[in-house]
């Protein structure tokens, strides 16, 4: 592109011209509205190097390890914004997640210094941290010789800052005043339900405001439409299928986990409460859930909302953004709908999921690494992925406030603005951070399947659930 493009968006930027003005003077210069976009982009991402010394570590190569998704195909999008802000060149390992941890896992435990940052959740640095595999990111995000000063940390989500600082300490309160940043937030999701529009119309339904209504409405769904069934939910035996519906139902019953005295954990998943929503929630399942839910991860929860073989999920609201759009059978016949699971809640209270950065402790040029980082999760990048990507949901609030951003999404996915902003106020991460999270979360899931396949009453399998969790504790010293 030459100079006077690049000039022309330059003054954009700088706020010499309207966006009328801007892309009317683009067509006349003969761009097209993708190469007006992205220069755009590349004017807004220079507009970054004017008090900060981008170029410091130009010549540098870093070697990124990445999950398979959409906010990491943005990021490859535009890393040639990055390449030529810094002058560093980034190269990408890519895997689907049903690998991709355990690649980060041995990646970190062997120490390799291969990778220099990385894609993970926040749940996982709650091994990564204590272990020494991943760096505390407060000394560069604090140090203004490190740090654009542009970068504006606080603009981040406040629940997200919170969600992936963590002190170390088994029980202790996220985002706590001596907490470590262990990863930064780069985008995320909450939990609330997608349906199909139109198999809602057909047999005279309406979203559900609870978990109760949602046991009515679902097996109305399943008898009346003759094939569908009416709600999908996670159910193989992994921690992912406690994190997402389950546990954002769960927490808005007012149930925890553990609770904590002192130091010592103790299982709280058997109390007479929590005995009342896993009822409720096993017998969603059994009535009205897929005949081999035991098998259902992410992909088959949304695979089938999106192939029209369910009506309903209660599941990450950016599952059911992928699924209304692409080539999907269903695609702009979703809808979408905060979900309050309790009756008596007030608001919806999602847990949430954050695709985050991390540094490798073993990297060997960290300040390099740190650059791509804030670059990654700067203001400039999560409004092109906003804009431009399929990048939902945005860790940043001023990204959240953009009409561009809020019209597309508003125009194109009926509620999904409407449920993001019912349930945002209450999304953060309900779970107890300590050690044993996978161990104990996977058993969790392990007993929802005994209870669904009838093997175990609720009452009876919550009681032997806890006692066994409350076991490992005590053997880990931590009970």
């Amino acid at each position: 592109m030459d100079d006077k493009a690049r000039d022309f968006f330059a003054a954009f930027k700088a706020g010499h011209m309207s966006r009328r003005e801007l892309m009317s003077g683009a067509a006349k210069l003969g761009l097209g509205a993708a190469t007006a976009n992205f220069m755009l982009n590349a004017a807004a991402t220079q507009a970054l190097a004017a008090d900060f010394d981008w170029k410091k570590f130009q010549g540098a190569k870093l070697h990124l390890l990445l999950n398979k998704h959409p906010y990491a195909d943005a990021m490859i999008a535009d890393l040639d914004n990055f390449k030529g802000l810094t002058g560093m060149d980034v190269t990408y390992d890519i895997f689907p997640e049903d690998v991709y941890f355990d690649k980060v896992t041995a990646a970190l435990s062997a120490k390799s210094s291969q990778y220099d940052a990385f894609m993970t959740g926040a749940y996982m640095t709650w091994t990564y941290g204590p272990a020494g595999w991943i760096e505390d990111l407060n000394q560069w995000i604090k140090d203004p010789t490190k740090t654009n000063p542009k970068y504006d940390w606080d603009d981040v989500l406040p629940g997200l800052r919170a969600s992936t600082a963590w002190n170390g300490v088994p029980g202790a309160e996220l985002g706590s005043a001596d907490a470590k940043q262990w990863c930064i937030p780069w985008g995320f999701e909450l939990n609330s339900t997608t349906y199909n529009r139109k198999m809602y119309d057909k047999v005279g339904a309406k979203p559900a405001n609870n978990l109760p209504e949602l046991l009515e409405t679902a097996a109305k769904l399943t008898k009346d439409l003759g094939g569908p069934y009416g709600i999908g939910v996670r159910g193989s035996r992994s921690w992912a299928t406690i994190h997402p519906g389950f546990l954002s139902g769960y927490s808005n019953y007012g149930q925890r986990d553990f609770t904590v005295t002192g130091s010592k954990l103790k299982a709280a998943m058997n109390t007479p409460e929590s005995k009342a929503f896993h009822k409720l929630w096993v017998k969603m399942i059994q009535e009205s859930g897929p005949k081999n839910w035991s098998t259902y991860t992410w992909y088959k929860v949304g695979t089938d909302l999106g192939a029209g073989a369910s009506a309903t999920i209660f599941d990450a609201d950016i599952l059911g953004y992928f699924m209304d759009g692409g080539d999907n059978k269903e695609k702009g016949n979703l809808g979408f709908y905060a979900f309050a699971a309790n009756p008596d809640a007030k608001a919806p209270t999602p847990n949430v999921w954050i695709w985050s950065l991390a540094m490798n402790t073993a990297s060997k040029q960290k300040d390099a690494a740190w650059y791509f980082m804030q670059w990654a999760s700067s203001t400039e990048h999560d409004m092109f992925g906003a804009r431009k990507m399929d990048f939902v949901n945005p860790v940043r609030a001023s990204v959240w406030k953009d009409d561009q951003f809020r019209n597309r999404i508003d125009k194109s996915y009926s509620g999904y603005l409407a449920q993001y902003e019912a349930s945002s106020p209450g999304a953060r991460i309900y779970f107890t951070p300590q050690p044993l999270f996978f161990d104990v979360t996977t058993q969790w899931a392990e007993t929802l399947q005994k209870m669904v396949a009838k093997e175990v009453p609720v009452d009876e399998g919550l009681d032997q659930l806890a006692a066994s969790m409350d076991k490992q504790l005590k053997d880990a010293g931590l009970g």
